[in-house]
């Protein structure tokens, strides 16, 4: 698993190379039914998961958060790393997610 230090603390890379290869640029997946999710990030001390299916190559990637309101949007990248929740828990990436469809994902 590849790991990052923020602060002297070890956490996970979030978005490792062969992940970012994968994601499509943002738009190009808009005409699709169903798109493939490529990874799924989640908030290890409540509810909230983040599944992306596009990113711009730098920070943003567009997808569909389930949270207290499940709704498609954009989040960020270094948003998702600078958030340190009890015991300084980070955001996670889920190391067994497979690409899949949005559907079975939801």
């Amino acid at each position: 698993m590849e790991e990052i230090y923020f602060r002297g603390k070890k956490f996970m890379k979030l978005l490792t190379q062969e992940i970012r290869n994968r994601l499509p640029k943002l738009g190009e997946t808009d005409n699709q039914e169903d798109p493939i999710v490529q990874v799924k990030f989640f908030c290890p001390w409540n509810h909230w998961t983040w599944l992306a299916y596009e990113f711009d190559g730098e920070d943003i990637f567009f997808g569909f958060v389930k949270g207290d309101y499940d709704e498609f949007g954009t989040f960020a990248l270094s948003e998702m790393e600078s958030v340190r929740g009890p015991i300084k828990l980070g955001i996670e990436r889920d190391i067994n997610f497979t690409p899949k469809p949005l559907s079975q994902c939801k």
